[in-house]
């Protein structure tokens, strides 16, 4: 598998880099959102491997797809770009690793709808986060999602207590809240490149994956399932939503990676049956609404 993974960006890199920039924006962010849905089903096939043996293989394959995009992309200044990234991308990839780990182990505990819904907060966990730390105001819309969100939360873990998802819930609100200190991060610095901190991301993911996992009995369907996860789910999504919101509107693009709130739930369910209580759709659908209501933030400001 690393061996096909290799050919196919050595001998397609440059197709594949002249095809997608070519793209529209709002297209290339419907098909990151698309690829990224399918990761609760994707995990859900393994055979034999846990949290860790799944989380390894997934960063692996993710990391050998990510170092040959950066180095189809920035060529010989590669380790010039990873290097002037500094400690700031170092310390961001390990927040990020961290929205990896929670990620997987989150899709094993609890419903694959639970974490999709949980991680479409992220955009209220930005407004606050912007507001504590880099000082920003936060509009009047900006307001009403927040609370929103908190209220499609609040609903979801009530009834996660007595279905006894609780615990998958929490972990899969790690990931909204460490994607938002990475962003916050970036604004902070605002040179830094956010591909090296993606980088640094899925090597400190493997390095995890590699300490903690009890065997590395893999099956071939389980190294087959680990390079779907990593490169067609995890390295396209990221890649295409990167790429894809540099020419999107803001406005658009919050809207646009509601794809993959939306799909998520919907392979599990066509596919595996998998049905979750009726409070997680309401709390669900109560934060859909307040990514929605962000999307259109015209940062009017509340004031202080």
């Amino acid at each position: 598998v690393f061996y096909i993974t290799f050919l196919f960006f050595k001998y397609n890199e440059k197709i594949f880099m002249n095809f997608i920039y070519k793209i529209p924006g709002y297209i290339l962010l419907l098909f990151g959102g698309f690829c990224l849905s399918w990761g609760g089903l994707i995990i859900r096939q393994f055979e034999q491997a846990g949290i860790w043996e799944i989380l390894f293989l997934r960063s692996f394959f993710f990391l050998i797809a990510l170092v040959l995009f950066l180095f189809s992309t920035y060529k010989r200044d590669t380790f010039k770009i990873i290097k002037n990234a500094g400690l700031p991308a170092l310390i961001g990839g390990f927040f990020l690793s961290l929205s990896f780990v929670a990620y997987t182990a989150s899709i094993m505990i609890t419903s694959v709808a639970n974490v999709v819904f949980i991680i479409s907060t992220q955009t209220m966990f930005l407004a606050v986060f912007g507001y504590f730390f880099l000082k920003e105001k936060i509009s009047v819309l900006g307001v009403i999602s927040i609370i929103l969100a908190m209220s499609g939360i609040t609903i979801m873990v009530s009834d996660s207590i007595s279905s006894g998802n609780l615990l998958g819930n929490l972990i899969a609100l790690a990931i909204p809240i460490n994607f938002s200190i990475l962003v916050m991060i970036i604004r902070k610095f605002p040179n830094l490149d956010m591909i090296p901190a993606i980088f640094y991301s899925g090597i400190l993911a493997c390095i995890y994956g590699l300490i903690l996992s009890d065997t590395f009995s893999f099956t071939s369907h389980d190294i087959l399932m680990g390079f779907i996860l990593g490169v067609p789910q995890l390295a396209f999504g990221f890649i295409c939503i990167t790429i894809g919101s540099k020419t999107t509107k803001a406005v658009t693009v919050g809207i646009l990676m509601l794809s993959e709130t939306l799909c998520a739930p919907l392979w599990v369910w066509i596919f595996m049956e998998e049905i979750p209580p009726l409070g997680v759709f309401i709390g669900g659908s109560v934060i859909i609404i307040a990514v929605i209501i962000k999307s259109f933030d015209r940062k009017i400001p509340v004031k202080t």
